[in-house]
């Protein structure tokens, strides 16, 4: 059975979900969620897809799954991918996960979203100074971090890295320029030469040509 993914093109959140769903070899289908419309707002969409009114959800026949996280690990229990060779490379795994949520994808989402998606009279100067500030420091742990490495945990990619990769892709300004930080950027081109890797404005559907 096909699984599908709620997802949109913008949301980085969405991304960690959809990119090792793409890796993994797994059947799934993408269905488009209309957030710019409304749609993860809708009395229906909380009642019938997610009752948090956002994505990414994963449906699998009777299973119904939000958060990227928790996505990510179900994807590693379907195809034995992405979580860790051993105890300890597991933990680190869901130690960098948790990281990225609470010190890098959220700042970062939030950051891009009122520098890009608001309207212009809008957008609050002094604090997306100050959250720029937050991710520069965050910026520089992952980049002391991938010294030496090619990947943030193990001798390959796991959801460490598709979780800290989230929001790095995206070309909209937010306060990050890959060439400013030489490991994360060597980390990303690792990331893109993946078999099956994609862009998220490719592997998902929307983007802001299509609002326009």
């Amino acid at each position: 059975m096909t699984m599908q993914l709620y997802c949109f093109g913008e949301s980085g959140n969405a991304y960690k979900a959809a990119l090792p769903l793409a890796l993994s070899g797994l059947d799934w289908t993408p269905v488009k969620v209309d957030f710019f419309g409304g749609a993860t707002r809708a009395p229906e969409y909380r009642a019938e897809v997610n009752e948090m009114g956002e994505v990414p959800v994963l449906v699998d026949g009777a299973l119904r799954l939000s958060q990227s996280g928790v996505i990510q690990s179900y994807v590693t229990e379907k195809s034995g991918r992405f979580g860790g060779e051993t105890a300890e490379e597991r933990r680190e795994v869901l130690r960098w996960m948790l990281w990225d949520n609470h010190k890098l994808s959220s700042q970062a989402g939030m950051t891009r979203f009122l520098m890009n998606f608001l309207p212009e009279d809008k957008r609050p100067a002094e604090v997306i100074a100050f959250m720029q500030g937050r991710l520069r420091a965050a910026y520089q742990v992952l980049d002391s971090h991938l010294a030496g490495r090619d990947w943030i945990v193990g001798s390959g990619p796991s959801n460490a890295d598709f979780s800290c990769c989230g929001y790095l892709f995206y070309p909209e300004p937010f306060g990050f320029a890959r060439a400013d930080w030489p490991q994360i950027d060597r980390w990303l081109s690792g990331i893109e030469a993946l078999p099956g890797w994609k862009h998220p404005y490719d592997l998902m559907p929307g983007s802001p040509a299509d609002r326009a």
